[in-house]
């Protein structure tokens, strides 16, 4: 929920049926409520009866990131808010979210309890990020980590991030040569991801179309299963009818549609050589038979395309979305591209830089740090809840309480980083700030998650980052456009926090 926002649509519809859904409900809600031990939850602003801060937050016009950001200001580094029925308590000071995710990490470990859409979409929480914490997590998990995610695992797609580089190259120069030296950064960005994701995911190379289409039915479903204003107050479910038969014809279109690459990769391991695309391993080989803790049968088709959804989704668009504000932050500061380009071009000559090279690259691995810190994908991590009521900064932080930790509020910090609005990778050459990004050594900046909910692919997404910019820079000088014009930095939430007015910039092949 942490990052949406709400539709004019719903807010109409809202306050249409609140005028009398509020009176039938107001008695036996305050009824309710008395009877509960009273907790001492860490402050927030006044709620109306019912809906809490529902309608605050719907009526500032503002993003949920620019909203919370506005509130901590007033209340601090954790406050509540009543969203409904649902009671969100906001982390955003680095030492409460050490103490909560890494020195009490097992505590804060957990998923609070889903909307009706959410469950169906996640086969009931078979998934790595939407599992509770226990026996299912950890083995989704520990399969992901060790036989996907892994260093040498992957070593083994090489050729694959080499192909889909070379792929993003011919395609923006095509683009390019259409355009008058004018591409969409985002949109090509995110295709070259999408197909390295697919590759690894299925193991099997798929024609354009197929792409496309995977790509629009996963779009499909991000946006059904987006908050709606009934998963705060349930009782106003039967007015949404009509979505949830809408959600419920779009998971059979999801399945239906990821299935045939399911069963095309069955066929391909059972008949090796049967076709010749598929490569000699993927993240799907790794479910089949996946034996997870006090279950005996493997996973259903319906659960395997929650997995492999689960995969393509965590990396796509959170790794597009670094690149066009790491292009963006490039072209407004040219004198970084053009000491990122001489630094590339010194080391590699007249090769296509290569994965290995990326350690020899300082100032690349200084402009990914101050990107991710900068402009972290998303500005939530996902939502933790406790596994017992339990106290943090004095409060009490009921069971049933939805965790969210604001992880720009850290990188962001004027009391953590010295100008933390300018964009400055020097600030990690010259050795006067650092930071590690897995919040092992303190948290400075934590645009992955932290703790035993850390995301399970910032191994994969850092590669991908790093291997992306230095490509799109060695082969490509980047400029505005219309020429000479400012970027426009304003954000707006769209899955992950992206440029308001997605760039359209000028890229000239370097000679």
């Amino acid at each position: 929920m942490a990052s949406s926002s709400f539709s004019d649509h719903y807010l109409r519809l809202l306050f249409s049926i609140m005028a009398f859904a509020v009176s039938a409900f107001i008695f036996f809600l305050i009824q309710k409520r008395s009877s509960k031990p009273r907790l001492n939850l860490p402050p927030g602003p006044r709620g109306w009866p019912v809906v809490g801060n529902l309608f605050q937050v719907a009526r500032s016009g503002k993003h949920f990131f620019e909203y919370v950001e506005d509130i901590r200001q007033i209340y601090g580094p954790i406050f509540t808010l009543q969203m409904g029925y649902r009671t969100m308590i906001i982390l955003s000071g680095a030492d409460l979210i050490h103490e909560a995710l890494i020195k009490r990490g097992s505590t804060f470990a957990s998923r609070p309890a889903e909307n009706p859409t959410r469950i169906v979409f996640s086969s009931n929480k078979f998934s790595v990020n939407a599992a509770v914490y226990g026996s299912l997590w950890r083995s989704l998990r520990r399969n992901m980590v060790e036989n996907m995610l892994s260093p040498s695992r992957l070593q083994e797609f090489r050729d694959v991030r080499k192909n889909a580089m070379d792929k993003l190259v011919r395609r923006i120069r095509a683009d390019a040569d259409a355009n008058g030296g004018v591409v969409w950064v985002l949109k090509n960005a995110r295709f070259a991801v999408f197909c390295i994701l697919l590759a690894m995911c299925f193991g099997l190379e798929m024609d354009e179309e197929s792409v496309e289409k995977m790509d629009q039915v996963l779009k499909t479903v991000l946006l059904t299963v987006d908050p709606r204003i009934d998963d705060f107050l349930p009782t106003l479910r039967p007015f949404f009818s009509k979505q949830r038969k809408r959600a419920m014809e779009v998971r059979t279109e999801q399945i239906e549609f990821v299935v045939q690459f399911i069963n095309r990769r069955r066929k391909a391991l059972q008949n090796p050589g049967s076709d010749i695309s598929a490569t000699s391993f993927s993240y799907l080989d790794t479910l089949f038979n996946l034996k997870v803790d006090g279950r005996e049968s493997s996973p259903t088709d319906a659960e395997l395309v929650t997995l492999c959804s689960e995969f393509l989704n965590g990396g796509t668009d959170t790794t597009a979305t670094a690149i066009e504000w790491g292009i963006a932050e490039l072209i407004a500061n040219p004198n970084i591209q053009n000491k990122l380009h001489e630094e590339i071009k010194q080391l590699v000559g007249d090769r296509k830089v290569e994965e290995s090279d990326v350690e020899k690259l300082p100032y690349l691995q200084a402009v990914v740090k101050e990107l991710l810190r900068r402009h972290p994908p998303t500005y939530f991590s996902l939502t933790h809840s406790a596994i017992e009521t339990t106290k943090l900064g004095g409060y009490d932080i009921p069971v049933e309480a939805s965790v969210e930790v604001y992880l720009a509020g850290i990188s962001n910090d004027p009391e953590v980083w010295k100008n933390p609005e300018k964009f400055d990778p020097e600030r990690f050459v010259s050795g006067k700030e650092d930071a590690d990004m897995t919040g092992s050594k303190g948290l400075k900046m934590i645009p992955f998650g932290v703790g035993r909910r850390i995301c399970p692919g910032l191994g994969m997404a850092t590669i991908h980052v790093h291997l992306m910019l230095a490509r799109l820079v060695q082969e490509f000088e980047w400029s505005s456009y219309p020429p000479n014009s400012e970027l426009d930095f304003t954000k707006k939430y769209e899955f992950t926090v992206v440029m308001k007015n997605p760039i359209r910039a000028i890229a000239r092949t370097r000679a």
